[in-house]
């Protein structure tokens, strides 16, 4: 049988665990963009310290490159799938459509956006019309120790369904999803599903990352700490997700009527987690502040209703994300023509 061609674009954590459990199904052939790590995993392979699949010395997909391969060269085949891991910075060059591009083969390569975020598929709708974009919101821990070594500390868990797209079928894109589901998961072993309304899923993701993500990258605080500090829940976070709820609404999605006590149970009491953006923030890496409180902002904008805790969170964002930009060179502190505070 023919194995189906997956690009994994974003070899980190969540990318390696995926590109493993992809092949390790008997269904895929999986290339794998490694940038940073390429060469240790090339010399020694990549070391898995794994909950779900144990120890895995040394092991390495069917083929690993340094760049995203160009299918316009006759001597690369085209792509089933791309999937795409990496963090999603769209404030910053180059973008998501713009990386994945020489992927990607017009009417036949399907996209798979395992990241964060509202609205992320929007711009590749735009740049790839007549390509399926699938949606799988991932909630896998795992994480890059080291140059090619990955601790995965909890099962796979996503939740995978279709984006709707004003050029393909509906159906069409639903079948994509279910095949790339049944790739990954071919004995059903896995907590990896097809869920056909996965806008649902998203939103309900916003109102943990669009209210404790940057909430605790501006205080610099765990998670357990916040929740022990009362008035940081009362007027920050439940502010933001009472926002998003009504957000969420507004856009015809329904959001579980226990959401508050979901997301303040989210995470353990018992250690001092920090979310992801806070980690980025105190490493001095770029945030996902667009697609995390950005994009449900102007959401709020475009639907008429009122998110002033979200305004308020999404400007301090910005200016730390501003700082950052500094550090790396991609922001000049200089006044811009017409700037009125010159």
């Amino acid at each position: 049988m023919c194995k189906s061609r997956i690009l994994v674009v974003g070899t980190g954590g969540i990318g390696t665990m995926s590109a493993y459990a992809l092949e390790k199904g008997g269904l895929a052939e999986v290339t794998a963009v490694m940038r940073s790590n390429y060469d240790a995993a090339v010399k020694d392979g990549i070391d898995i310290d794994s909950f779900e699949w144990g120890q895995v010395k040394a092991w390495r997909p069917t083929a690993i490159t340094k760049t995203v391969p160009n299918v316009s060269n006759s001597d690369v085949a085209a792509f089933d799938y791309i999937l795409v891991t990496t963090k999603n910075i769209p404030d910053v060059s180059p973008t998501v459509e713009d990386i994945i591009a020489p992927a990607v083969t017009t009417g036949k390569t399907a996209i798979v956006l395992s990241q964060n975020g509202i609205n992320i598929e929007k711009p590749l709708i735009a740049r790839f019309p007549t390509n399926p974009v699938i949606s799988s919101v991932a909630y896998t821990g795992a994480t890059e120790t080291a140059l090619a070594k990955v601790y995965n500390d909890d099962n796979d868990c996503q939740k995978i369904g279709a984006y709707k797209s004003p050029e393909i079928p509906a159906g069409v894109a639903e079948e994509a999803a279910k095949r790339y589901v049944n790739i990954y998961n071919p004995e059903g072993k896995l907590d990896v599903i097809y869920e056909p309304d996965v806008a649902k899923v998203r939103w309900r993701k916003i109102a943990y990352n669009g209210s404790m993500n940057p909430v605790a990258s501006i205080l610099r605080m765990d998670t357990p700490r916040m929740r022990m500090s009362q008035h940081i829940i009362d007027d920050l976070v439940l502010p933001i997700m009472m926002e998003v709820r009504a957000i969420a609404e507004a856009s015809g999605v329904i959001l579980q009527i226990d959401l508050i006590d979901a997301v303040m149970q989210q995470d353990p009491n018992d250690t001092a987690f920090k979310p992801s953006m806070c980690q980025d923030y105190e490493k001095g890496n770029l945030m996902e502040i667009e697609n995390l409180v950005g994009e449900p902002l102007r959401e709020a904008q475009r639907l008429n209703v009122p998110a002033p805790t979200l305004k308020l969170i999404y400007g301090i964002m910005k200016g730390l994300q501003l700082k950052v930009k500094e550090e790396k060179g991609l922001w000049v502190p200089k006044f811009e023509l017409g700037n009125p505070y010159e």
